[in-house]
C-alpha cells in the first residue's frame, strides 16, 4: 500500500500563492485547520457499525474465558500420547455449553469433546475425530501422528483480561462489533454523527421531476455527494439549489452554518462572471485556499462560515466526486475523530495501456482495477474517454488512477497508484 507523505507542518494562513496549489500541500493545509469533534453519545451495539469509538474499550475478562476444543474429537493428556499405547478409555462427553462433569482424567482416559466445549480437568490436547478408531462403545484408538497441545484454544488466546480491545478513534467494522459482543458489551461510547449540508449552485441547475429547457441541467451533484456522505455515516441536510444571487447565497450559508459541522457546495467556484459563492464565503467567512493543481477539479475552495467547515467543489460532476474522494473524505474523517484509517489508501497496479498526461499537475483518471492472472497483484485500465463531463465513466470505474504532477505520459506495463472506491465509499 502506498501512502502520501503529508507530515509537513503548515497552515492555510501560510499560503501566499493560492493559484494551483500542489495537491498534497492543499490536503495538509486543510487537515491542519480541522479538529476532531468532542461530543459523544452511548449507542446500542446493534447500531454502532460505521461509528467512531470515543473511548478505548478494555477487556474485563479473557476471551475465551476457558481453554476449549477447536475441533470435534477426544480430549486427552499429552503425556499419555507419548507412551506409545494409543488405546484410551472414553470417560464421558463434553459439549459446548455443557462441560464434562467427571473427575480429572486418569492415565489413558479420554473425553469425547465437541467444538467449543471446555477442556476437561487434566486434559491438554485434542485428537481430531478423523484420527480416531472406535474399538468398542467405551474405548478408542488414536492414529499417529499425534502432537501434544494440538487443537486447543487456550484461555485468553484471543484477548487477555485488561487488554485494549479497540482504541479510541476506531472506525467500527462488523468484526469489531462481534469482538465487542464477545466480551458482553451491550452499548458503547461513540462520537456524535456529523451534520453536513449539501447545496448546488447555478441558475442553470434544475431539480429532478421536471422538464429541462434549453441550457438547463439536472442536479446530479447534490445526489451523488449526499450519497457519499451518508455512506460515511454523516447526517445530511439538503440545502437545495441556490441561484447565482449573492443575497440568496448569504442567507442560505448563514442559516446553515448555525447548526452544521460542514457545508459542501458545488458550482460557482471558478472565475466566471456568475461564479459567486467563493466571493460570498470570503465576505461572510473565510476562504483559506482555492485552485489546486489537479485534473479534474482545479477550481476548489476551502474555508469556513462561522464554525462550519466549507468546501466549494467544482460544478462538473466528475470533478466534484474526485475532489470528494481526495479532500472531503479525509477532512471529514478527521473531524469525525477517526485515527485508525490510512489517509489516502492507495494500492499499486500495472497499467494495461498507455496513459496520456502532461506534466504540471496531478491527474486522476477513472480506472477499472482487477486482479492479475495468477494472483500476482493488480492491473488497471481506464474507462475510456476521460472527458471531465462524462459522469458515466465514474460509474463504470472502481477506482481512480493517480498520476503525480511531475509525471508525463505513462507507458503500458508501468506501475501506477490507484485509489479504490471501496476504500472511499
Amino acid at each position: 500500500m502506498t501512502r502520501l507523505n503529508l507530515n509537513a507542518e503548515m497552515s492555510c494562513d501560510d499560503i501566499v500563492d493560492q493559484q494551483s496549489l500542489p495537491v498534497d500541500l492543499a490536503l495538509q493545509a486543510m487537515l491542519s485547520e480541522v479538529a476532531p469533534v468532542s461530543a459523544c453519545e452511548r449507542v446500542p451495539l446493534w447500531e454502532a457499525v460505521g461509528r467512531v469509538l470515543a473511548q478505548s474499550v478494555v477487556a474485563a475478562r479473557p476471551v475465551p474465558a476457558h481453554a476449549n476444543s477447536a475441533v470435534d474429537g477426544y480430549a486427552v493428556r499429552a503425556s499419555d500420547l507419548a507412551e506409545g499405547d494409543n488405546s484410551f478409555r472414553v470417560a464421558g462427553v463434553a459439549y459446548a455449553g455443557s462441560p464434562y462433569q467427571g473427575n480429572p482424567l486418569a492415565a489413558h482416559e479420554a473425553v469425547r469433546i465437541m467444538t467449543g466445549a471446555v477442556m476437561p480437568d487434566g486434559a491438554d490436547t485434542v485428537v481430531m475425530q478423523e484420527q480416531t478408531q472406535a474399538l468398542d462403545d467405551d474405548h478408542v484408538r488414536f492414529a499417529p501422528p499425534l502432537r501434544a497441545g494440538a487443537n486447543v484454544r487456550q484461555a485468553g488466546e484471543d484477548l487477555r483480561a485488561g487488554e485494549v480491545l479497540l482504541a479510541c478513534g476506531r472506525w467500527l467494522m462488523p468484526a469489531d462489533i462481534g469482538l465487542l459482543a464477545s466480551v458482553g458489551l451491550v452499548e458503547i461510547s461513540v462520537y456524535r454523527r456529523l451534520r453536513v449540508g449539501v447545496l448546488s449552485t447555478g441558475d442553470e441547475v434544475r431539480g429532478l421531476g421536471g422538464a429541462l429547457t434549453p441550457g438547463m441541467v439536472y442536479d446530479s451533484n447534490r445526489y451523488q455527494l449526499s450519497a457519499a456522505l451518508r455512506r460515511m455515516g454523516a447526517e445530511v441536510c439538503d440545502l437545495g439549489i441556490v441561484r447565482d444571487d449573492p443575497g440568496e447565497l448569504v442567507a442560505t450559508l448563514h442559516s446553515a452554518a448555525t447548526h452544521l459541522d460542514l457545508i459542501v457546495s458545488s458550482g460557482g467556484v471558478s472565475s466566471g462572471a456568475a461564479d459567486r459563492i467563493r466571493e460570498v464565503v470570503a465576505d461572510i467567512g473565510r476562504i483559506s485556499l482555492w485552485r489546486v493543481a489537479m485534473k479534474p477539479g482545479r477550481p476548489l475552495a476551502f474555508g469556513s462560515v462561522e464554525n462550519a467547515i466549507f468546501f466549494g467543489l467544482p460544478g462538473n460532476p466528475v470533478a466534484a466526486l474526485v475532489a470528494f474522494c481526495w479532500f472531503v473524505r479525509p477532512v471529514l474523517e478527521k473531524r469525525m475523530g477517526v485515527l485508525d484509517r490510512p489517509l489516502i489508501p492507495l494500492i499499486n497496479a500495472m497499467v494495461e495501456t498507455p496513459l496520456q498526461k502532461q506534466p504540471g499537475r496531478m491527474e486522476f483518471q477513472r480506472g477499472i482495477l482487477t486482479p492479475r492472472a495468477g494472483g500476482s497483484g493488480y492491473q488497471v485500465r481506464t474507462t475510456g474517454n476521460q472527458g471531465s463531463g462524462i459522469l458515466r465513466s465514474m460509474s463504470l470505474a472502481n477506482g481512480l488512477i493517480v498520476l503525480p504532477a511531475a509525471e508525463g505520459p505513462v507507458a503500458a506495463g508501468s506501475q501506477v497508484a490507484v485509489l479504490p472506491f471501496s476504500a472511499v465509499f
